[in-house]
């Protein structure tokens, strides 16, 4: 009998080319991420990135957003939240962002060349207007 193979649904998010997930073993734990060495490493992904999306794992609205960026050619960094690590996870991306505002941010968070674009509805809407891929090729994540 044939085994299946194990599918990955995400692209692992990277901080100076050490892949994060909080999937994966070999990689560290959204905590680690946040309050490891510096305590920008959630910052360094948005910078390091020309799309990243941050999203609760196993969010139908973040797979959406994956699989719409995928359709058009973006290959996006992938960081999925655990739970327990939400909470600190967020208030860095409320750093990030300059925090004040709590409507500014949701999830799935996406970033666009280092700058918070918006969540599903702004992809989506930006997206049936046309505009979203050139705002990518000009983030450098589509060539074509």
């Amino acid at each position: 009998m044939q085994e299946a193979m194990p599918h990955r649904t995400f692209f692992p998010a990277t901080v100076g080319g050490r892949r994060l997930s909080s999937i994966g073993r070999e990689a560290e734990t959204a905590e680690e991420v946040v309050r490891g060495g510096d305590g920008g490493s959630v910052r360094s992904m948005v910078s390091e990135n020309a799309v990243i999306v941050f999203g609760k794992r196993g969010c139908c609205m973040c797979h959406v957003v994956k699989r719409l960026l995928l359709g058009l050619g973006v290959n996006p960094a992938v960081f999925e939240i655990n739970d327990e690590d939400e909470a600190e996870v967020i208030a860095e991306l409320f750093a990030i962002v300059g925090g004040g505002d709590d409507g500014g941010l949701q999830l799935p968070a996406v970033f666009v060349g280092g700058k918070l674009f918006g969540g599903l509805d702004r992809v989506m809407s930006t997206h049936i207007t046309g505009e979203l891929v050139p705002i990518l090729k000009q983030a450098g994540a589509l060539w074509l």
